[in-house]
C-alpha cells in the first residue's frame, strides 16, 4: 500500500494535543510507535482515521512542523502564578464554532434592520461596580429581589431567558456539539465571552457544577457592559489579579448579592443555605461574598466550598444522564439563533447545508427543532 511522507514530530504534537496516551492509540493504530519514530509510515486511510481520532485537521500532518495554535480571543484562565495549559482542541473547536455562530447570526439581523445594542462596551474598569450592576439589572429587567422565584435554578433560567430576549445569546454546552464523546473539561475552562455590538454570545461550560454557572454567567455578562472578549477558569472563585477580572468579578457579586441586603440578612440568619434562596443563588455565590464583606474567613469558605463541591458531585454520578434531547437544544443552540436559522432557511436565505453546519443539526432533528422554533416567533 502506499504511504503518506510526513513529519514524525507531527504526530507526537497531535498526540500531545489531544491529550492522549501511545498505548491508547496502538489498540487502533498497531504501528503508531514505529510512525512516530520515522520507522514507517502510516497510508492516507489510515492517517485520515488518525486525524479524526485526535480531533486535529487533516491538513495539519502535511506541514513542515507543528502549527502554533492560539486562541482567537484574550486568555483570562491564569490563576496568579500558575501557567495556563495549550488550549485543548475541544476548546478551540467549540470558540471558533461560536464564532462562526454569531457572525452569521449578526450579518442577518442587521439585514432585518437591527440597531447596535447600547449597552455593550457601555462601562469602563473606572466606574463603580454597584453602579454597573444596578445598569445591568435594569436593561436586563431583573428587580433587585428575586422573591418570586423558588429556587436559584429557576433564576438562572430567567436569567437566560432575559438576556436573549435582550439581544444576547447564550449558550450551555457541556460538550464539543452534540458529540457527547467530546466532553469539555471544566479544569480548562468554565466559559467565555464574545462581545459585540449587535449579537454579544456568552458561552458556559455545562460540565461545570450548576452551582457555579450562575456565577460565570453574569460574570460574562459584565464582560458585555465593558466589551471585553476573553476564557475565563476562575477556580474555586478565587479572586483574580487581572483588573478585569477582578472587576468583572465585583460587579457579578453585586448583581447577585448586593452587598447592604446582604449585610441585613445576616443580622437575621446566618445560615449558608437559608441567605442563598434568600437571593437565588448558590450556597456557594452567598458564601464567596460573605468572604468579599468580611463576615467569614477565606478558610472557612474553602472549607465549605470543597465539602458542598463533593456533595454536588456525587449527586452528579448518581442523577441519570440525558434528559429530553429537544430541552437540551434550547441550551445548545438557544431559541432566539434557532428561530434567526429558521426563518433564513424558509425565506431562501440560507441553505440547508449551512443551517445543518451553524446548528449541528440535520434532517428530521432540525426540522423538529428548528423550523418549530421559528415557526412559534423564534
Amino acid at each position: 500500500m502506499n504511504t503518506v511522507s510526513i513529519n514524525p514530530e507531527l504526530l507526537s504534537w497531535a498526540k500531545r494535543r489531544a491529550g492522549v496516551e501511545t498505548n491508547d492509540l496502538l489498540q487502533l493504530f498497531p504501528k503508531f510507535a514505529e510512525w512516530e519514530k520515522g520507522a514507517s509510515a502510516p497510508t492516507l486511510n489510515q492517517l485520515e482515521k488518525l486525524a479524526r481520532k485526535l480531533c486535529a485537521p487533516l491538513g495539519y500532518f502535511f506541514l513542515k512542523k507543528p502549527p502554533e495554535e492560539k486562541l482567537p480571543i484574550p486568555d483570562f484562565r491564569s490563576v496568579r502564578d500558575e501557567p495556563v495549559k495549550n488550549p485543548s482542541p475541544d476548546l478551540l473547536e467549540t470558540v471558533f464554532s461560536m464564532q462562526r455562530r454569531q457572525a452569521w447570526y449578526r450579518d442577518f439581523i442587521i439585514e432585518e434592520g437591527a440597531e447596535p445594542l447600547s449597552f455593550v462596551g457601555s462601562a469602563s474598569l473606572k466606574d463603580e461596580p454597584a453602579i454597573v450592576s444596578k445598569k445591568m439589572r435594569e436593561v436586563l429587567e431583573i428587580s433587585s429581589e428575586w422573591s418570586d422565584l423558588k429556587t436559584w435554578q429557576d433564576a438562572f433560567s430567567s436569567l437566560w431567558l432575559s438576556a436573549e430576549q435582550n439581544g444576547i445569546l447564550v449558550v450551555c454546552n457541556g460538550i464539543v456539539g452534540f458529540n457527547t464523546n467530546r466532553i469539555l473539561d471544566v479544569e480548562e475552562f468554565r466559559g467565555f465571552v464574545l462581545p459585540d455590538s449587535y449579537a454579544p454570545l456568552v458561552f458556559i461550560n455545562n460540565s461545570d457544577a450548576k452551582a457555579a454557572q450562575m456565577f460565570t454567567l453574569v460574570h460574562e455578562f459584565a464582560h458585555i457592559w465593558i466589551g471585553s472578549a476573553g476564557v475565563l477558569n476562575f477556580r474555586e472563585l478565587k479572586p483574580s489579579e487581572n483588573q478585569t477580572e477582578l472587576f468583572c468579578n465585583q460587579v457579578a457579586a453585586e448583581f447577585l448579592v448586593p452587598k447592604n441586603q446582604l449585610e441585613k440578612s445576616w443580622k437575621i440568619t446566618q445560615s449558608f443555605f437559608e441567605l442563598a434562596n434568600r437571593f437565588k443563588v448558590s450556597p456557594l455565590v452567598v458564601t464567596r461574598r460573605l468572604v468579599d464583606i468580611d463576615y467569614i474567613s477565606a478558610a472557612d469558605f474553602f472549607k465549605f466550598y470543597h465539602s458542598y463541591m463533593a456533595k454536588v458531585r456525587t449527586d452528579r454520578a448518581t442523577k441519570e444522564a440525558g434528559g429530553n434531547f429537544y430541552n437540551n437544544c434550547d441550551y445548545r443552540i438557544g431559541r432566539t439563533f434557532a428561530g434567526a436559522i429558521g426563518r433564513a432557511v424558509k425565506a431562501g436565505r440560507l441553505l440547508y447545508r449551512d443551517a445543518y453546519k451553524l446548528t449541528g443539526l440535520q434532517g428530521q432533528t432540525f426540522d423538529k427543532y428548528v423550523l418549530k422554533i421559528s415557526g412559534e416567533g423564534g
